[in-house]
């Protein structure tokens, strides 16, 4: 009887375990339990159904800790959505005998979203909450909280069954249910292990949804895949009720619009039809890009080969009836024979389902300098497989090559390694594909940017000392110090310098703010100056790497350093002696939000600090369907016009680019992305413009033509909808205003219904808090703004494929603070608007006093009555009058997200010579003769809005004067007048006096003077301040 051999145990699995540390660092001004002035406080950390604490503190108000407490993230994926809850309580042992239990001392409630990685954590004060509305607590409490990442080697059990016996199965029992998450709620599935989706991070370019099995299938041609009858597969509909009535959407296209019916006609958005309308699916699970078109692709992977013929670059053709496609050069690992090259390179060929069925798929192999066939492999397109996600990708398999007809004498070997799927843009590997609607690869790829991390830099220059000033200045002529703040391209001067007896300590006590990026690249130099004569001198200078600079996320006081100065050495290299040295305080501002946008299409509140971000309350998901009749943009090689197009769109920190279609007026895209919204008063903006940079050989470098821009803001979209718009592409130039095209979206704003974290947004500061506590001036916020939106133009300028600094300037509205009369116009005609209401009450009063209806106006006198007569329900009636007014414009509500609008901008029909204006530069290139044209206009203008304030100085000037005794005569008979007020008011009821006056002003115009009444021909002869000015 032979002995069989004992089978190795396998090696050590390793496995990713994520780790959360709350730092248990101290306490402040606790609130005293013991009844001895005191308490003995101690910490209770609850995460994840795991609960620790912390030691006790004996009769400490302000206890120190320093406790690191460790917890195990059981699933990463979802940490987000974990609560951390930590409490503090009197430990009852230490109150001589007096408490009979722990009492409460206050909690702190923090969401996964507000943790950061090891590495960035800072120390963060949080206010202790109540648990209840009774309750009384005060104090902070400091902690330091951070997660990382570690390694974790598992041993593989001992004792395992062998591969031909399978385990026992429980058929009886159930198995356990499995908790899916799905845009912010968590639901139990029974059964299957079936995850509908998980909001996607800001990170990462498409939908992802997470595999959910694995599909195993042969080759295409030699194998059908059948399922298998001896498989007892689980019914497919395994999600309860519950779970399909969150994904139930209203489609926007089924409602029909007014907005059509508008004068603004070709300019006004429309709701389109699509052949399937997004957010519908026509499958029981739910598709992972339900807002888009699908569109299918041939896919093919090609890995590598083995056992070539003698070659010296093999390369790969890919030929379809529609499609032919060269693969890029072959690549050889170290070490590996040269019969073995790899090219690891996925294609996405357009595939259409009406293909005759014996269309074939041809893949072959060449030398690229003898052009010798190297083999080759055909597959019937018929047997395909397709894939649709989130079935896992299919594994690539070797092919025998086989030589063509006209290919019998050369002698063909070796083996190819590809995969064979058709499949939509929802594939894992669509991004990263040659397209065949893309050729030019290495422009044309959509890809997701990230703005780069920017903070505000606070340097406090206070004073300096042991400065080495020249002594020979004239008698009573102080020196003139400045301090000069370099950050990279930005620099700001201090005042000039004070100083006291003469000594060489000078004070400035000045705040200097720059914006600062991740990484820290720039040094902070900062040089004075002594600025005394005509010639500058340069009296020291220091400098300061950004990244060893304190960071704070709150108001706390930040200690001042002494840095000392030194000089240039000399061309010998000699280090210059001692010069002095400068007392500053320098600290990294994480407590703000940088503005690098304007601030009324903001897309981003949140402040630089991660500490501090609130969790987001919904999903905004954009699908980017396509783009119909785009104009030329351009001419290639003299020939006919055409146009590259590519949309990218912003939101928050994360930029979308989408693939560039090229030499197409009608661009089909078709690519979804998501955001989490943090905060619903924002705004997304999506841009089309014209690809130039694809064309890497030509010389000229032009920019990306702008050919339109869209603006939606999340706010006006309701919970869960999804609409189905077409946009007009406008642009305004020098020539007018002017049609590009337009562009199809579908958006979905995917957030609980009026729950109170989403109502409780609205109630919150727009702001961070910091904005508040020590503001910003608006010139600086303006300039502050300039700098950023240079520094993250740099930032994308620097990725691959680069975000051209023209398309990111268009998108952040960097001009949008330039003069223009035609903005001028636009918002007094907004203020007119918005005043309209007050002019149409006084039209309506006017007739109600003239007596053009004389039913209402008899209906006015009696509701008058009822109100002088009962004055309680004169606030209830004007807020239900608002009530019915909000429901009565119900049915006039917008339809669809507006787009930009030409008549509220002023663009109908203005003047040439206004656009040349506005699009002029600074300084201006214009001739002097059309300047000073302009400002002669601008002066007309500028006096006509000298008027206006000066008769709005007026009428405020004769309202002083009533009681100043300007006008003697005047004021005595104000004062005697008042004075008769006063006794009818304390000798007649109040009421009657109301229905006196009110019956007065409504009386009939038979009782009427057509001249002006005596009160106001008396307050027009009032003495103004006009006379006095010059």
């Amino acid at each position: 009887m032979t002995t069989q051999s004992q089978p190795q145990p396998p090696p050590p699995q390793q496995h990713t375990v994520r780790k959360l540390v709350v730092d248990v660092v101290d306490g402040r001004d606790l609130l005293p339990k013991d009844g001895q002035g005191s308490s003995s406080p101690y910490v209770i950390a609850d995460f994840d159904g795991q609960r620790k604490r912390t030691s006790t503190r004996y009769r400490e108000l302000n206890p120190v800790w320093n406790e690191p407490l460790e917890f195990i993230v059981s699933d990463p994926k979802n940490m987000d959505y974990e609560e951390l809850e930590i409490e503090v309580f009197n430990d009852k042992r230490y109150c001589n005998g007096s408490g009979r239990k722990n009492h409460f001392l206050g909690r702190v409630k923090l969401y996964g979203s507000q943790f950061s990685k090891r590495g960035d954590e800072g120390l963060v004060y949080y206010q202790l909450e109540k648990k209840s509305v009774f309750s009384w607590i005060r104090g902070e409490l400091g902690l330091r909280i951070y997660y990382y990442d570690e390694l974790v080697e598992e041993e593989p059990p001992q004792n395992q069954p062998p591969e031909d016996q399978p385990p026992p199965e429980e058929p009886s029992k159930n198995p356990p249910p499995h908790v899916v998450v799905k845009e912010g709620l968590v639901y139990e599935v029974p059964g299957r292990h079936v995850e509908i989706g998980h909001p996607v991070a800001e990170n990462v370019s498409h939908y992802q949804p997470p595999p959910v099995g694995i599909l195993q299938e042969s080759p295409p041609h030699v194998v059908h895949v059948q399922p298998d009858p001896h498989q007892v597969l689980p019914p497919e509909e395994m999600v309860p009720p519950a779970v399909a009535e969150v994904r139930k959407m209203q489609c926007g296209t089924a409602e029909r619009i007014r907005v059509i019916k508008r004068p603004n006609g070709e300019f006004s958005p429309r709701v389109i039809n699509p052949s399937k309308f997004p957010g519908e699916t026509t499958k029981e699970r739910i598709h992972p890009y339900d807002l888009v078109e699908p569109m299918l692709y041939l896919f093919t992977k090609i890995v590598k080969a083995r056992y070539l013929a003698p070659n010296m670059n093999p390369y790969v053709k890919i030929r379809t009836s529609n499609h032919f496609k060269i693969s890029k050069p072959a690549m050889y690992r170290p070490g590996e024979p040269t019969d073995s090259p790899e090219w690891n390179q996925v294609f996405a060929l357009g595939h259409n389902k009406n293909d005759s069925a014996d269309a074939t798929l041809e893949i072959s192999v060449w030398d690229a300098p003898s052009e010798n066939f190297l083999g080759g492999v055909c597959f019937e397109l018929s047997n395909v497989p397709v894939r649709d996600p989130p079935d896992s990708p299919l594994a690539p398999q070797w092919y025998h090559l086989e030589s063509g007809a006209s290919e019998q004498n050369n002698r063909v070997t070796g083996e190819i390694q590809l995969a064979v799927w058709i499949g939509t843009q929802a594939d894992d590997a669509f991004p990263e594909a040659w397209s065949s609607d893309a050729p030019y690869v290495a422009h044309t790829r959509s890809k997701v940017y990230q703005s780069p991390k920017l903070w505000y830099l606070r340097l406090t220059v206070i004073e300096a000392q042991d400065l080495q000033i020249a002594s020979n200045l004239p008698p009573l002529t102080a020196p003139e110090i400045r301090v000069k703040a370099e950050l990279g391209f930005q620099s700001v001067r201090t005042r000039r310098g004070s100083m006291n007896n003469h000594s060489s300590k000078f004070h400035w006590n000045e705040d200097l703010i720059f914006v600062a990026g991740e990484p820290f690249e720039d040094p902070l130099i900062l040089s004075v100056e002594d600025r005394t004569n005509r010639e500058v001198i340069l009296l020291g200078h220091v400098m300061i790497t950004v990244s060893s600079i304190e960071q704070r996320i709150d108001e706390r006081h930040v200690a001042s350093k002494w840095f000392g100065l030194e000089r240039r050495g000399d061309a010998c290299g000699c280090i210059a002696p001692y010069c002095g040295r400068i007392q500053l305080k320098v600290c990294l501002e994480g407590g703000y939000h940088v503005l690098d946008e304007a601030a009324h299409v903001c897309s981003d509140f949140r402040p630089t600090a991660k500490q501090l971000w609130k969790p987001a309350i919904g999903i905004l998901e954009l699908g980017i369907l396509g783009a119909r009749g785009l104009l030329p943009m351009k001419s290639k090689n003299g020939g006919k016009g055409s146009t590259d197009a590519y949309c990218v769109a912003k939101y928050g920190k994360k930029w979308v680019r989408t693939r560039t279609i090229t030499e197409s007026f009608d661009p089909r895209w078709n690519e979804q992305y998501t955001w989490q919204v943090y905060d619903p008063c924002t705004v997304l903006t999506i841009g089309v413009f014209d690809n130039w940079r694809m064309f890497a050989d030509v010389s000229e470098d032009k920019p990306d033509n702008r050919i339109g821009k869209i603006r939606i803001r999340v706010s006006t979209l309701e919970n869960n909808k999804v609409y189905t718009t077409s946009y007009p592409l406008l642009v305004l130039s020098r020539s007018g205003l002017k049609k590009m095209g337009e562009i199809e979206l579908a958006v979905r704003f995917a957030c609980p219904s009026m729950l109170p974290d989403t109502c409780s947004v609205y109630g919150q500061p727009l702001l961070p808090r910091m904005h508040y506590l020590r503001p910003l001036g608006v010139a600086q916020q303006e300039a502050l703004r300039g700098a950023a939106t240079k520094m993250v133009a740099a930032w994308l300028t620097r990725s691959e494929p680069p975000l051209r600094s023209e398309v990111v300037r268009y998108m952040l509205d960097a001009d949008s603070h330039t003069w223009s009369m035609r903005k001028s116009k636009a918002n007094w005609f907004r203020i007119v608007a918005v005043l309209a209401w007050a002019v149409g009450l006084a039209k309506w009063l006017d007739d109600i006093r003239r007596w053009r209806n004389p039913v209402t106006t008899v209906l006015v006198h009696m509701l008058y009555l009822v109100l002088v007569w009962y004055p309680d329900l004169v606030v209830p009636t004007g807020f239900l009058y608002v009530v019915l007014i909000g429901v009565w414009y119900y049915r006039f509500r917008p339809k669809i997200p507006s787009g930009m609008d030409i008549r509220l901008s002023q663009a109908e029909a203005v003047d040439l010579d206004e656009l040349d204006e506005e699009f002029d530069t600074i300084p201006s290139s214009k001739p002097p003769e059309l300047i000073r044209m302009r400002y002669d206009r601008l002066r007309m203008l500028a006096a006509r809005v000298q008027t206006v304030l000066g008769d709005f100085a007026t009428q405020g000037e004769r309202l002083q004067a009533l009681v100043s005794w300007r006008d003697p005569r005047a004021t005595k008979m104000f004062i005697g007048v008042c004075l008769a007020i006063t006794l009818v008011l304390y000798a007649v009821p109040a009421k009657m006096v109301a229905v006196a006056l009110g019956f007065y002003y409504l009386r009939h115009p038979m009782f009427r003077d057509p001249m002006p009444p005596a009160s106001l021909n008396f307050f027009r002869r009032l003495p103004s301040l006009s006379d006095r000015l010059m």
